[in-house]
């Protein structure tokens, strides 16, 4: 099997998750991924210039999400409510605050969410994100920066994030 085949392989499951955390319903997700892989498939012949190939297909991703926000949608109403969203047993209190999370989450602006879960969910550095999301470095820390802060007062019970005042 070729290098670049065993790249797209290895990246799904990374893809999978982000997907997960991005659009919040597995179903979803898995439509994401798919749609991910098959432009990556119907690119192939961009390979061989593509340095990063997870980098690479995250932008996919990015580009193929941020259409489908676009796009009006209908109204879905998810069938099947008894399928466990954590694969482990976790007890009340963990999964209260993994509710929380995913709430405070949801209140975070679409692209303080991305930056934020690309950097903590994935692992990548700013400078792939930077050029994932075709955004400047600069953008990429500013809106992590900015996410975090909001999600902490979030998850604190603040309405707007605490600014401190830097002394020196």
């Amino acid at each position: 099997m070729p290098q670049d085949d065993l790249q797209l392989l290895s990246a799904v499951p990374r893809l999978r998750r982000y997907a997960r955390a991005l659009v919040r319903n597995r179903e979803d997700a898995d439509d994401l991924v798919q749609d991910t892989l098959e432009r990556a498939w119907a690119k192939s012949s961009l390979w061989r210039g593509v340095v990063d190939m997870r980098a690479w297909l995250f932008g996919v991703m990015h580009n193929l999400h941020a259409d489908g926000q676009r796009r009006p949608r209908l109204a879905t109403v998810e069938l099947d409510d008894a399928t466990p969203e954590i694969p482990v047993a976790a007890s009340h209190s963990e999964r209260l605050d993994v509710l929380d999370l995913q709430a405070a989450l949801a209140l975070l602006s679409h692209e303080q969410k991305e930056v934020l879960l690309l950097v903590a969910l994935e692992d990548m550095a700013y400078a792939d994100i930077a050029s994932t999301l075709g955004i400047p470095i600069g953008t990429v820390m500013s809106r992590l920066s900015r996410g975090r802060e909001r999600l902490r007062a979030l998850m604190e019970g603040r309405a707007e994030p605490v600014h401190l005042k830097v002394v020196k």
